[in-house]
């Protein structure tokens, strides 16, 4: 009996640590942060393709421009510690344009560089990002055999 009263005291005590510990979130909060990073993450692309246009690139070499210079900073701020700071405080916001994809390639490569060319960098570069990938191009695929299907068979 006793031993259920302390049984039931310790559970007690690692319900109460569990809260302490727990962090609560405003689910508001997350999403006006979100909009804001993903926001400024948006215009800063939208600057870089209005300039690109200015210097006379048309709109696909302008587009070319702008991703190649968001994935560039992206990669930078991941290597110097800046870009894991704003996933922290943008979430979503900064995870979902292509400077979050850069992001999930770089930041397992900085990672584990100490391990080597080939079982640090060459291993774990695509950890994050291989999924995104692998079922990127199988569901793009798949995609494409139904619609060469419906295609041969006169429905499209």
């Amino acid at each position: 009996m006793e031993r259920d009263e302390s049984q039931q005291q310790k559970q007690k005590e690692y319900e109460k640590y569990v809260k302490q510990v727990t962090p609560t979130h405003n689910l508001w909060l997350q999403m006006v942060k979100a909009f804001i990073t993903g926001g400024i993450i948006c215009c800063i692309g939208q600057f870089i393709l209005n300039y690109a246009g200015s210097l006379g690139l048309d709109k696909q070499t302008a587009g070319s421009w702008c991703s190649l210079i968001l994935v560039l900073l992206s990669v930078i701020l991941t290597g110097i510690g800046v870009y894991p700071k704003i996933v922290k405080w943008g979430g979503a916001g900064a995870l979902v344009p292509i400077t979050g994809f850069a992001n999930g390639v770089a930041a397992p490569a900085i990672e584990y560089k100490t391990e080597g060319q080939v079982f640090g960098i060459g291993c774990k570069i695509f950890t994050i990002a291989g999924p995104v990938i692998l079922y990127g191009i199988f569901s793009s695929w798949v995609l494409g055999l139904v619609y060469w299907i419906l295609k041969m068979m006169g429905v499209l």
